[in-house]
């Protein structure tokens, strides 16, 4: 698994948080997959806010928990929408996982969107080779983030 140089960066609050994922969103395209790991509260969600802010998509962004995957249309022609997924349900649940990804059909939506995980390590790695790992740290009681994130290619693996 070809990994590129991880990069930390330490986020002081949650206006942080969304800024930093407003910029990162304007290196994405359609297609790419963003995997968010982290435990509760360390800022998934708002990182997922500044991405969509940073592309532009419509409506409110907030934790798919309850529907599992969410769609933002994008504001503007010809840019990436945005697939926001809480697969933190996945996991426990009776169906076998692959059923699950199929009856999401994020496949589908990666044709023209960006789509964006939480709790996606282990479940996202399946649609794409090729994707995006961010890992979110708060330190207790504090707003206090620290962000490393790293492009992975398991293609580059059997190469």
């Amino acid at each position: 698994m070809a990994r590129l140089t991880a990069q930390t960066r330490t986020l002081p609050d949650v206006a942080d948080t969304e800024a930093f994922g407003a910029a990162l969103a304007t290196t994405l395209r359609a297609g790419d997959v963003v995997i968010l790991d982290g435990p509760l509260g360390a800022g998934k969600t708002a990182l997922t806010r500044g991405i969509a802010a940073g592309l532009g998509v419509q409506g409110r962004v907030s934790s798919p928990t309850f529907i599992i995957a969410r769609l933002h249309r994008p504001a503007t022609a010809g840019c990436p929408g945005l697939v926001h997924v809480d697969a933190y349900r996945l996991t426990d649940s009776a169906i076998p996982l692959d059923e699950e990804l199929d009856a999401l059909d994020l496949d589908t939506d990666l044709a023209d969107s960006v789509v964006v995980v939480e709790w996606g390590e282990g479940v996202a790695e399946r649609l794409v080779s090729r994707y995006l790992m961010i890992r979110l740290r708060r330190a207790p009681e504090s707003e206090v983030r620290e962000v490393t994130w790293e492009w992975v290619d398991s293609a580059e693996e059997s190469s």
